[in-house]
């Protein structure tokens, strides 16, 4: 895509995995619809929602966790309580220690996608903080479910 190009609304084909989300009350915003930084909270719950179920992540007690070191959005509807949305999931870039998630926030049903964006993990070791050498055999298997 050339990089002056307007961001468009994508169409959910595009996106691997899809994990379901609601809206909740305290999201809407003075004007009626989701505030801006309640896209960024979603983002992070559908792909930590994906790890989690697919055994990557341990939340609490597991010796990697990521670390969002870059993140953006563009927004293309609104979205509001009461609603449910579905997260369009996607690996962008794997690295070694790094992954570059793509995610879309489309309302129930519909085709194109209300907002998209993403965001950059770093995998630290939890202790020292410090990227891991490698990703772990867990998240190299949950990462393959979201190449498109």
């Amino acid at each position: 895509m050339n990089s002056h190009a307007r961001p468009a609304p994508e169409p959910r084909s595009v996106y691997a995995r899809f994990e379901p989300l609601s809206t909740r009350w305290m999201d809407n915003d003075i004007y009626g619809h989701l505030n801006n930084v309640v896209y960024y909270s979603l983002f992070d719950t559908a792909v930590n929602q994906y790890l989690i179920a697919a055994g990557a992540l341990d939340i609490h007690a597991g010796a990697v966790i990521g670390l969002v070191v870059e993140t953006q959005c563009n927004y293309f509807d609104a979205l509001a309580f009461p609603q449910r949305i579905d997260a369009g999931i996607r690996v962008a870039r794997q690295g070694a220690s790094s992954v570059r998630y793509e995610i879309a926030l489309f309302a129930e049903g519909a085709e194109l996608c209300a907002a998209r964006g993403h965001f950059v993990h770093v995998y630290v070791d939890r202790q020292t903080r410090r990227p891991v050498a490698a990703l772990p055999s867990e998240f190299i298997s949950a990462l393959e479910g979201l190449m498109p």
